[in-house]
């Protein structure tokens, strides 16, 4: 899911949602459909792309992340313009993923959303690695249990991310 998804402006929701089953059609048996019902998308389907707001926007890309049942999803500013309620309909969603196992990759500079969502950090400057760590390391390591707070603090205090660097995996970033 990308932050800002980019489709046809012509296309109504219901005709964007058959175009991508049509094109996965050996997925379509399989199709999760929770976060549709969930944001109330069929009340909306014969609305054009270019008539929908930005958060409304960003359900229709949140919907078809899920729509095909990944077992692994990378989304990127997922909450970016959803509404406080969508928002949180959304975290569920994710929880749900995450306890059936799936594997969950999700970018953000809105670290407060991510609190009770994430298991790992892997913190990027300039797009270079800083650290891959549980998010349980990084609160012993900065004393903190927000992860924004713990990643400030990691920010404030360089020689914390030149601990953490010193134990970073064995592996490139392209």
């Amino acid at each position: 899911m990308p932050q800002i998804s980019r489709y046809p402006e012509n296309l109504t929701i219901r005709q964007l949602i058959r175009m991508m089953t049509d094109l996965r059609k050996k997925h379509a048996a399989e199709l999760d459909t929770d976060l549709i019902d969930a944001f109330g998308l069929p009340t909306l389907y014969d609305k054009t792309m270019r008539s929908l707001s930005g958060g409304t926007r960003q359900k229709v890309g949140a919907c078809l992340a899920f729509l095909f049942n990944p077992p692994i999803i990378i989304l990127d500013e997922p909450t970016a313009g959803l509404d406080p309620l969508a928002s949180e309909i959304l975290k569920a969603k994710l929880l749900r993923e995450k306890q059936d196992g799936k594997l969950i990759l999700i970018t953000s500079h809105i670290l407060s959303d991510l609190d009770g969502l994430t298991t790992d950090v892997m913190y990027m400057q300039e797009g270079r690695l800083q650290f891959l760590k549980p998010v349980a390391w990084l609160q012993q390591q900065t004393g903190e249990t927000k992860l924004n707070r713990a990643i400030a603090r990691l920010m404030e205090n360089p020689s914390l991310i030149d601990d953490a660097q010193a134990s970073k995996p064995n592996f490139t970033l392209f």
